[in-house]
């Protein structure tokens, strides 16, 4: 066999975001790209805002020896200082330069979190439906995916949660707001799930870990607000990217920041700099180290997305689809009008219209919109959606 067994069952079961994606690609190439409905990868479609190309083009023009050389496996001091100085700002608690990790966005950041975390047979908790790569980051590393459904509005069920704690658990990792349902975790169930935490690791004399992945936290919707998942419990970890708040995915940086009263500190924060080392992320992109160090706070005018957002849910509720209404990010997760939702997304594909079945997130019956798209993607796929609405007796 050319590749490993596990590499090779990883494929047959791999994203179905890419499957979509890719399916996309060829019917645009028969039908033109205008006549095809592509709702299925979380891609920004806004520009980055002009500071972001204004200090690029000042960061790239400046020569001094050095400047594109190694630096720190956990990045340039000054970068650090930055991030921290916004972080403790935003979570009420006080971050230095030592707390945090520049990584390699929010993906590098999670593998080499597991890297330094996880023995074999470690297990992580991921509330569903999830962002399906995190099995395979968590799988990496010769841990467990272990997944426990939210309720039918997608909130976290702590009390599910703390029966799925066992000897082996070592972290329990959330997403908000939600990747697929932009669903946001609210304060008072943060603060449970903090308290579920923080008895298991004292029960079984274990450290267990609350590790938060949130490049969507500066998405939100309606003034909501992402509360402080630091603050509930001292053994947490916050993982982010600037690849949507800014519309850079393909640049490749995010970070990671520990929370200050986690022990013991000096350990984790050693392991991550070797496994950044030895995983060959070496260290996160030195230009945007520094272009990301003058952008904190900075995001896209996210009233774009709300905008595309109500356009999408009243033309679905118009048409008797049922969801959720996002609070955050730029996803929908609405109900499979029949349980196999892939069959369903395979009608919709009749129609030109990519989605993703909630199969692909852990949620069967439900299937994913990336309404992060041209405002004429959302009112082209009208008619597509009501003749498939219409198939299934919807209203």
């Amino acid at each position: 066999m050319a590749i490993s067994t596990t590499v090779k069952t990883n494929l047959e079961k791999s994203s179905w975001i890419r499957k979509m994606f890719e399916q996309g690609a060829l019917l645009k190439k028969e039908f033109g790209a205008d006549r095809v409905f592509d709702f299925s990868l979380g891609n920004p479609n806004l520009e980055p805002p002009q500071e972001f190309f204004d200090i690029l083009r000042d960061e790239a023009a400046t020569r001094a020896p050095g400047r594109h050389g190694y630096m720190s496996n956990v990045g340039y001091a000054e970068a650090r200082e930055k991030v921290a100085e916004y972080v403790s700002e935003q979570h009420g608690l006080d971050l230095f330069a030592e707390h945090v990790v520049l990584t390699c966005g929010a993906g590098g950041a999670l593998n080499v979190l597991f890297k330094t975390l996880l023995d074999p047979g470690d297990e992580v908790i991921v509330p569903s439906p999830y962002f399906v790569e995190y099995n395979f980051y968590i799988g990496n590393h010769g841990g467990v995916c272990t997944t426990v459904p939210t309720d039918e509005n997608f909130m976290l069920n702590t009390d599910a949660i703390a029966a799925a704690i066992t000897p082996k658990t070592k972290a329990v990792l959330i997403n908000s707001p939600n990747n697929p349902t932009g669903r946001i975790y609210g304060a008072q169930v943060l603060a449970e799930l903090g308290r579920v935490i923080m008895d298991a690791s004292r029960r079984l004399q274990r450290d267990i870990y609350l590790v938060s992945d949130e490049p969507y936290a500066k998405i939100v919707f309606d003034n909501a607000e992402v509360p402080s998942m630091l603050q509930v419990c001292p053994n947490s970890i916050l993982i982010t990217s600037y690849s949507k708040d800014l519309s850079i995915p393909g640049e490749r940086i995010g970070y990671i920041a520990v929370n200050p009263g986690l022990e013991p500190l000096g350990d984790l924060m050693n392991g991550l700099a070797f496994a950044q080392r030895t995983l060959g992320f070496v260290n996160a992109p030195a230009i945007m180290q520094r272009v990301i160090a003058r952008l904190q706070g900075v995001s896209v005018d996210t009233a774009a997305y709300q905008r595309k957002r109500d356009l999408l849910c009243g033309m679905l509720h118009d048409l008797g689809y049922r969801f959720v209404r996002p609070e955050g990010a730029f996803y929908l997760f609405p109900r499979s009008p029949v349980e196999d939702d892939v069959q369903f997304v395979q009608d919709l594909l009749q129609e030109r219209i990519l989605v993703v079945p909630g199969s692909g997130f852990g949620r069967p019956g439900h299937f994913r919109i990336a309404y992060c798209v041209d405002d004429a993607v959302i009112t082209g796929a009208a008619d597509g959606f009501t003749r498939v609405a219409q198939k299934y007796g919807l209203r």
